[in-house]
């Protein structure tokens, strides 16, 4: 079972909204996941961003691999800047 933290889309039409999920590789976009850790509304100036720092860093000491878009996002927030 390979993990992902990534995007799945939510939102009406020319409107998304973004949870940030972990979920198995295999399992649909915005289909079933294992645990939500964030949200990303890129529509407002400037987007709203918000992410369980905690989560994230137990998912990824577990293995999870993040997408680029998430890893972006993640870098945005300042996520990889802080040794821990």
């Amino acid at each position: 079972m390979s993990v992902k933290i990534r995007l799945a889309r939510h939102g009406a039409k020319k409107r998304p909204f973004y949870r940030i999920v972990v979920a198995d590789s295999e399992y649909p976009r915005d289909g079933r996941y294992l645990e939500k850790v964030g949200t990303y509304n890129p529509v407002p100036d400037p987007a709203v961003i918000n992410i369980e720092n905690e989560r994230v860093k137990y998912w990824m000491d577990q293995g999870a691999i993040p997408t680029d878009t998430v890893k972006s996002i993640l870098k945005k927030q300042g996520f990889f800047s802080n040794p821990v």
